[in-house]
């Protein structure tokens, strides 16, 4: 068994995690993670014609009628997130009035947005003061993790620009990245995310100073993920090169290259994503609102895949118990392995 900070903090056996992958479900994904001994993370689903709060009190409901282990939920802090005033206000209110609920719940992570909004919000502070819930943030650069520590969080998600979703401008690699931080702020606790496939990757996280792993390409090549099985098709045969990055709904987005994504080329900077934002007409932005909801339901040819480089080093779609302790089996022989060379 391998013990970190992280897994103490939400008391699970695993230092493994499912990254949250709106806007698409992922309460099936979410629960198979958590029952083993991972933690599940619910995402935030928008899919058009959703209501964020009332899908992810379904989650929610979901998960405490089928499990009682720890898991988590993802709220997109960005501008562009349709209902996330609402979610702040709103969602801590409903896990805080349900005992089960607060004693599960235990993971807020917020992300493609300011690290100061949930804190913000006084139905959270009030679930934070009667509960153990942990505010984790999405940090891909140093000065955005300097951001997370000002902004009182418990700890941060490292995510490098190999992993698949929304990116930084900065675009720099989850190995770099995670050195940074960590010699910058050691003390923080830290889940590692990006191109997080296998036992070995997470030794070599648990080394560079984080304290769990979060896989999503992984876990969408999963037999319980609620993804279309012509979206997990893409990743047995994919590539590194398969994925880019192009523009999203936040800024950089890495995409399975595909119809739609070669339309989108990727922002080199804040200023012309918001220039871009401006100069879409209409008719543009109702097709573009429509290309998660058609690769939710096959389209993976004018859909937006949200894939990470990993898919390269995914050869097979599993069971997720069979994932996370194949996982679990290879990192601690990579561990011992590298004790070994001491002497």
């Amino acid at each position: 068994m391998i013990e970190t900070n992280i897994t103490k903090m939400f008391g699970i056996k695993y230092p493994i995690f499912s990254a949250p992958m709106g806007p698409f479900f992922t309460r099936d994904l979410a629960l198979a993670v958590s029952e083993i001994g991972g933690l599940g993370v619910l995402s935030n689903v928008n899919i058009v014609g959703t209501d964020p709060v009332e899908e992810h009190k379904k989650s929610l409901e979901f998960m405490i009628e089928h499990t009682d282990k720890p898991f988590g939920l993802n709220i997109l802090t960005s501008r562009n997130n349709p209902g996330v005033q609402e979610m702040a206000t709103e969602l801590p209110k409903i896990v805080m009035n349900n005992p089960k609920m607060r004693d599960q719940c235990l993971y807020w992570l917020t992300s493609a947005g300011s690290s100061k909004f949930l804190p913000a919000s006084k139905s959270f502070q009030e679930l934070r003061k009667n509960s153990n819930v942990k505010h984790f943030h999405v940090a891909p650069a140093v000065w955005l993790a300097q951001k997370c520590m000002e902004a009182g969080v418990d700890g941060i998600v490292v995510t490098g620009g190999e992993g698949g979703g929304h990116q930084s401008y900065e675009k720099v690699s989850t190995l770099v990245l995670l050195q940074q931080i960590n010699k910058t702020f050691p003390d923080l606790p830290k889940i590692a995310c990006g191109g997080f496939a296998t036992g070995e990757a997470l030794a070599a996280a648990l080394s560079l100073g984080a304290g769990a792993i979060a896989m999503g390409s992984r876990f969408i090549a999963s037999k319980q993920s609620e993804f279309h099985e012509k979206y997990k098709a893409l990743i047995p045969p994919g590539k590194p090169q398969d994925t880019a990055l192009y523009t999203g709904s936040f800024g950089p987005i890495r995409l399975y290259k595909n119809k739609y994504a070669l339309a989108h080329p990727a922002p080199g900077s804040k200023e012309e994503m918001i220039a871009y934002e401006q100069s879409i007409p209409p008719e543009v932005k109702a097709l573009d609102s429509g290309a998660y909801d058609r690769v939710y339901n096959g389209d993976t040819e004018t859909g937006a895949v949200l894939l990470g480089q990993s898919i390269g080093i995914i050869n097979s779609i599993d069971d997720v118990t069979e994932i996370i302790e194949r996982i679990m089996k290879e990192a601690e022989s990579a561990i011992k392995n590298s004790y070994s060379m001491i002497k």
